[in-house]
Formats: structure tokens, C-alpha cells, sequence
């Protein structure tokens, strides 16, 4: 494809409204850690949010949807849908009470909740197997994304491709940290909003599609891959048992809860975790938290869904992407190369706009990845286990040469993998069975740092037989793979939640005393700790499970509907678009009037922990 002088006016645009504001942040990153990690606790509720959601939306996202549209139609979008179940659950049960505990990243959490050498041990693991393995694998499907865009619209080598977004990105993640990376995230959410919507415009205006009736109309009467309909929002129970396992039964029945996935973990974590953690207060996060869910799965999904719908209609075969782009690697060849296949009919200035967003795609997911796992390599190892008691300076710095050792790590690892796909079902099979722990340690006293490191090892441990299972010739499907590693995993940490050593009561006293957590599985402490009659007090603010379940349950419909009514409208569908707007107002109105007790609750909290400070 070749860009006009418009179209790289627009990019460079582009790229100097997303950038440009970052480099006045600069000096105040490098003040401290708390600045450059958790830009210095003060984020307003609707920036953290909008970071949250530009980050989810990086440059491997468009192709892994339009991947699993052509492979098992729209209804195949369940396998992430689910993670609606997560998300909410965060906003009403989590979200304030990680903003109480005071800590500047998730894994800090360890320490303030468990006690003994179990408790640095998991830390500092964790620190480098998810700040540094996990997190290098997470930026090389990214990358991964970005090499095969570039590789569709100008013929660009991988090690070219990793060579421009990793000049770009690392000069931005080491200079202006965790500020600069909100306030890059805000901008280019709008700009890849923006080219996406322009991507399906123009894309169901080809003469082959015929616009949105012509789609839904040839689509109706094509069959996709063992007879599936393309264009069914629930999949075919009927006809299609086992796919309808694998994409909704298994990710609604036990995949949300029980899987770890950086950005959809259960409870929150890795970035989201540092968003909230950043917040101004626990109105703020919880704010951010409820946003972020609401523009992700309502907002986002469906341009990427029509746009790769219409790839189906342009490129039927693999062997037709392949035909229009000769010049590509073969090995770069998938059904998620479709996406970048589909730009090829933008209109001037509008590929300008699209490799701009493209770009801006990236950076908001690859910034933030550098700086969430530098903040785990520099304060939960480096700091706690090499060097401690150095200055902030020194720290700060270390920050810095940590995020240009993970772009250069997670460069490596591109050359590794093949798609998309492949890397999401392998970091959803070794996070398999972890997911209940995250969620349940928050409100049972009697998990303990030995449970983390146990779930850890188990569900690794089981990943790695399932692997060779597969390489031997003897594979295993992923749902069976998933429930066996779920089910072995979690009868391993109860096991030890139990058996194992407990926690120090006097650390319990004083996690429960700071952060608050509500519910009867925190009843021994409250005797314990004298504070039996604090529970009810809790009430009064809104921290109690029956109005946390509403909001839940509430916030799930609400998102659900949203996100199918812009469906039905686009499949012109009235009734049911009828039916599920009707369902969006009443659900939405009763999330509002939960928020606002919550957030009054938690105005009152804010002001009785600031009135000391006055004094």
C-alpha cells in the first residue's frame, strides 16, 4: 500500500497530539517512584478509566476478534465477553478496597496481608514471573500484531517494525512514566476510536459487501466452518455443542473466575490494579473501574466485529489474503491478518488516520506493559531483595533501564510466536485455576501466602503436562485442559489454606483495620481485633455483599444489554433492539442509584481520613 502526503501529514499529526504532552512530564516522573509508578496518587476517576480502556485496545485486539469472527462467527466473542462477569465484580466488591490498602502495586498487597517468609517469597516471585515473563509475553503478542499490520500495508520486515514502535515506545516509558502514559492513553483512545469506525465505514461500502444489508444478507446465507452462522450472538446449542462449550458455556460457567488474565483478573490486578492504586480516592477508582467496563465491551467491539465480518465476504480463503499480498510472509498468514488486509480499501487521509491509530494502538498498550512491569521488576524484587534502602534517584533509574530490558525481551519472543490466538488460549491455560484464590483472599482471613505459592506452582505444573501431552501427539482440549487444571488447582490451595502455616494474627488485625474488608468470612478478626460491631457501621457506607451482589448483577446486565442493542441496530433488529434498550435503562437506572450510596459512602470515608491531617 503506499500512503499519499496527506496521509502522512495525518499520521505525523497524529503521532504529535498523542506524544508530544507526555514530555512535559518528564521532570515530575523522575521525582520519585510513587510519581513514576502511581503518578503520585492523584488520577481523576474518568482519566484512569479512559487509560484502562486505551491500554485493553492495542494493536493485537482488532486482529484476535476478527480471528475468532471467521473462525466460530460473532457468538465466538463469549470467550472474552465473559470477562464482563470480572469486570463488574471488581467495581462493586474490589475496587475501593485495593485503593484502601495504600500500596503502590498489586504485589505489594503480599505483604501488607500475609505474613512470614512465604510472603516475600511470593513477591518477589511473582515480581519477576509476571513482571517480566508473563509481561514479555503479553507485549510480544502485541508486537506480534503490529509486525503483521506493517507487514500488510508496506512489506515491512519484523525486525523493522519492532525497530520503529520500540524507538517510539521506550523513549516515552522511560522519560515521562506513568503520567505521560495516562495522558498518551487518553488522547489515542479517541484517534483509534476514530480509525476503527472509519475501518467498518468503509469496509461495508465495498461493492462486494453491498452495506449493512448486503452483509447480513450474504452472511445469512453463508455457512462458516462446520456449518456455524456468522452472525449469531448466542451460539448454536443445538447443532454446535462442542463449540458452544468452548466459547460460552466454559468462559460464563468457569473461565472468568477462575482464569488470570491481565486486564480481566479476578478481583483486578497488574494494570488495573495500578489505575486504581493511583486513583485520587476510593470514589475514583471505583469510578474508573465501572467506566473502563462499560467502554470496553460496549463501546469497542462492535466496529472490529464488522469489519471482520466484511472480511469474510472480501477474503472467503486464507489463500485470498494471501493472493492480494503477495509480498507478505507466509508464515504471517492467518485468519487474524484479515483485519490489516481489510484497510487496503481506505480512502486517502483515511489510511493516514488508521496507521496513526494503528501506532497509537500500540504505544497505549506497549507504554503501559514497560511501566507496569518496570514497576514490579524495581519496587516488589529490585528494591525489596537487591538493593534496599537506596535513594528514590536511584530507583527511578532503575525503572528506566528495566523498561528498555522488557521491549528488548519481548522483542525477542515475537519471532516466536504465530498469532494472536495462539498466545491468549496459552496465557489463559497457565493462569487456569487462580482466579478463585484472587477473589476469595480479599474476604476469608484464613488464605495464606503459602496458597498463592501452591496455586502458582499447581497450575503451572499442570500447563506444562497438557503441553507435552500436545507435543506427543496426545493433545487435550483446551475446556477439558482448563477444568482439569481448575479443578487440581484449587483443591491444592484450600488444601493448604487449611494445612499450611497461618497467617500472623497481628497482621490480620491490621490488614483488616486498613482496608476494611466486608462480609462473615473476617468475623474471627473482628472478635479478635475487638471490632465486632464494626461490620455494622461498614453497612451504612455500602460495604455489605447484598448491595455488592445488586450492583453486580445490575452492572452485568447493563453491559451486556448495551453491548447487544448496538448489534440488533446493526442487524436491523428492532424488536429485540427495543427489548434491549428497555432492559439498559432499567438495569443502568439501578446502577446509578447503587453508585451514588457508594459513593457517598465513600465521600464520608475520604473526609474522615483527611480530617486527622487537618488537625
Amino acid at each position: 500500500m503506499q500512503l499519499q502526503a496527506i496521509d502522512w501529514i495525518i499520521v505525523a499529526l497524529s503521532l504529535l497530539i498523542c506524544f508530544v504532552p507526555a514530555l512535559f512530564f518528564g521532570k515530575r516522573a523522575g521525582k520519585s517512584t510513587s510519581e513514576f509508578f502511581a503518578s503520585g496518587r492523584a488520577v481523576p476517576w474518568w482519566l484512569a478509566g479512559l487509560s484502562m480502556v486505551a491500554t485493553t485496545f492495542s494493536s493485537d485486539t482488532p486482529n484476535l476478534v476478527t480471528d475468532i469472527v471467521r473462525r466460530n462467527g460473532v457468538a465466538g466473542n463469549w470467550v472474552w465477553w465473559a470477562f464482563v462477569l470480572t469486570g463488574v465484580a471488581t467495581v462493586f466488591f474490589y475496587a475501593r478496597l485495593w485503593r484502601r490498602s495504600g500500596v503502590m502495586t498489586d504485589l505489594e498487597f503480599y505483604q501488607v496481608r500475609y505474613s512470614g517468609k512465604a510472603a516475600s517469597v511470593v513477591r518477589g516471585f511473582r515480581a519477576v514471573y509476571l513482571g517480566f515473563f508473563f509481561n514479555c509475553m503479553i507485549m510480544a503478542t502485541v508486537n506480534l500484531a503490529a509486525c503483521k499490520i506493517a507487514g500488510v500495508l508496506f512489506g515491512f520486515e519484523r525486525w523493522q517494525t519492532l525497530a520503529f514502535v520500540g524507538a517510539l515506545n521506550v523513549v516515552f516509558a522511560t522519560h515521562s512514566g506513568l503520567w505521560g502514559v495516562l495522558v498518551i492513553d487518553m488522547i489515542q483512545f479517541f484517534i483509534k476510536m476514530t480509525a476503527v469506525i472509519a475501518a467498518a465505514y468503509f469496509a461495508v461500502k465495498l461493492p462486494q459487501v453491498g452495506g449493512l444489508d448486503g452483509l447480513i444478507t450474504k452472511l445469512s446465507a453463508t455457512s462458516g466452518p462446520n456449518g456455524i452462522n456468522y452472525l449469531n450472538i448466542l451460539p448454536d446449542f443445538a447443532n454446535h455443542w462442542e463449540i458452544a462449550v468452548a466459547v460460552f458455556i466454559m468462559p460464563i460457567a468457569v473461565q472468568w473466575w477462575a482464569v488470570w488474565y491481565p486486564g480481566a483478573e479476578p478481583g483486578g490486578g497488574s494494570y488495573i490494579a495500578q489505575r486504581m492504586l493511583a486513583s485520587k480516592s476510593e470514589r475514583d477508582a471505583l469510578g474508573a473501574v465501572l467506566f473502563f467496563n462499560v467502554a470496553h465491551y460496549v463501546l469497542r467491539p462492535w466496529p472490529w466485529i464488522i469489519t471482520a465480518l466484511a472480511s469474510i465476504i472480501v477474503y472467503p480463503q486464507l489463500g485470498d489474503i494471501q493472493a492480494a499480498f503477495p509480498h507478505l510472509d507466509p508464515t504471517l498468514i492467518g485468519h487474524d491478518t484479515a483485519f490489516p488486509a481489510m484497510l487496503k480499501f481506505l480512502p486517502i487521509g483515511f489510511m493516514g488516520l488508521m496507521v496513526g491509530g494503528l501506532i497509537a494502538a500500540n504505544s497505549s498498550t506497549i507504554l503501559t506493559h514497560l511501566n507496569w512491569g518496570a514497576s514490579y521488576l524495581v519496587h516488589d524484587f529490585w528494591r525489596q531483595f537487591i538493593r534496599k534502602g537506596a535513594t528514590e534517584k536511584h530507583y527511578v533509574l532503575m525503572g528506566r533501564l528495566g523498561t528498555v530490558l522488557l521491549f528488548f525481551c519481548s522483542s525477542a519472543l515475537v519471532f516466536v510466536l504465530d498469532s494472536a490466538k495462539n498466545a491468549f488460549d496459552i496465557i489463559l491455560q497457565i493462569g487456569a485455576g487462580t482466579g478463585l484464590l484472587y477473589l476469595v483472599r480479599w474476604f476469608w482471613w484464613r488464605v495464606n501466602a503459602w496458597c498463592e505459592v501452591v496455586a502458582m506452582i499447581s497450575s503451572f505444573a499442570i500447563s506444562l503436562v497438557f503441553l507435552a501431552l500436545a507435543k506427543s501427539g496426545h493433545p487435550v482440549s483446551t475446556h477439558v485442559a482448563l477444568m482439569l487444571t481448575v479443578l487440581v488447582t484449587t483443591i491444592c490451595w484450600v488444601a493448604t489454606a487449611y494445612l499450611g502455616p497461618a497467617t500472623d494474627r497481628g497482621v490480620l488485625i491490621d490488614f483488616y483495620k486498613k482496608v476494611r474488608p466486608f462480609g462473615p468470612g473476617w468475623t474471627k478478626v473482628r472478635e479478635d481485633a475487638g471490632l465486632a460491631k464494626d461490620w455494622e457501621g461498614q453497612k451504612a457506607v455500602g460495604d455489605n455483599i447484598p448491595l455488592a451482589l445488586l450492583g453486580w448483577f445490575a452492572g452485568c446486565i447493563m453491559i451486556w444489554s448495551a453491548l447487544f442493542t448496538v448489534g440488533n441496530f446493526l442487524y436491523g433488529r428492532w424488536a429485540y433492539t427495543m427489548l434491549l434498550l428497555a432492559t439498559f435503562v432499567v438495569s443502568g437506572t439501578v446502577i446509578v442509584h447503587i453508585v451514588n450510596r457508594l459513593w457517598a459512602g465513600g465521600r464520608a470515608e475520604d473526609d474522615a481520613e483527611a480530617t486527622p491531617a487537618r488537625g
